[in-house]
C-alpha cells in the first residue's frame, strides 16, 4: 500500500469524515507523506545538492538558487513580465532577508556567475546580470536534471507520463487556487 519509507501521521479528522473510500483515504495519506518527503528534500536543497555534486561546479545549493532567482526574474518566470534583477528582487524571489540575498549576490559575483551593471532605466540602480559562466552552469545543471528525469521515466508508459503530468498539474493548480483564496 505505502511507497513511503516512513510511518505517516494518524489520519486527520477532515479526511476521516470525508466521503472517500478507505482505499482512497489511504492513498491520500500516502500522497501526503510522499509530498512531505519531497518538500523536505527541496527545502533542504538535497536534490539540488546532489545535482551540483555530480557537475563539479563550485556552487552550493543556496548559491545555485540565487543564480536561478536571477534567471527567473530576468525571464519573468512567475511574474507579470521580465524585470532587471536587483538584490531586493532576489531576496523577494528566494523569500530571504535582503542582507542574505546581498551576500549570495556578492558570492555569485566573486565566483564569476553574475556581474553587477547599471539599470537601463536608472543608472544609479545596480542590477545583476548572468555571465557566460552563469549560463553555462545553469545549462549544465538543467541538462543533468533532464538526463535523470528521462532515465526515471524511461520505463513509464506514455499514458502514465501524460496522466502523471496532468494530475500533478491539477494538484498544483488546486493548491495555488486555494492559496489565492486564503491570502
Amino acid at each position: 500500500m505505502s511507497n513511503t519509507p516512513f510511518k505517516p501521521f494518524p489520519i486527520a479528522p477532515p479526511l476521516e469524515r470525508a466521503e472517500f473510500s478507505s482505499t482512497s483515504k489511504a492513498a491520500l495519506m500516502d500522497l501526503d507523506a510522499a509530498m512531505f518527503q519531497w518538500h523536505r528534500m527541496l527545502a533542504k536543497g538535497e536534490l539540488t545538492g546532489r545535482l551540483l555534486a555530480e557537475t563539479g561546479l563550485d556552487l552550493e545549493p543556496a548559491l545555485f538558487q540565487g543564480l536561478m532567482a536571477v534567471k527567473r526574474i530576468t525571464h519573468g518566470v512567475g511574474r507579470p513580465e521580465p524585470q532587471e534583477p536587483t538584490v531586493g528582487l532576489v531576496a523577494e524571489e528566494m523569500a530571504i532577508d535582503p542582507s542574505r540575498a546581498s551576500r549570495i549576490a556578492s558570492e555569485l559575483i566573486a565566483r564569476g556567475y553574475v556581474e553587477r551593471a547599471a539599470a537601463q532605466d536608472d543608472g544609479r540602480k545596480s542590477v545583476l546580470l548572468i555571465t557566460e559562466k552563469g549560463t553555462a552552469a545553469f545549462e549544465t545543471v538543467r541538462d543533468l536534471r533532464w538526463t535523470h528525469m528521462v532515465e526515471m521515466f524511461a520505463d513509464w508508459s506514455e499514458d502514465d507520463i501524460r496522466a502523471f503530468a496532468d494530475l500533478f498539474g491539477r494538484y498544483v493548480t488546486g493548491v495555488l487556487g486555494r492559496r489565492t483564496e486564503t491570502e
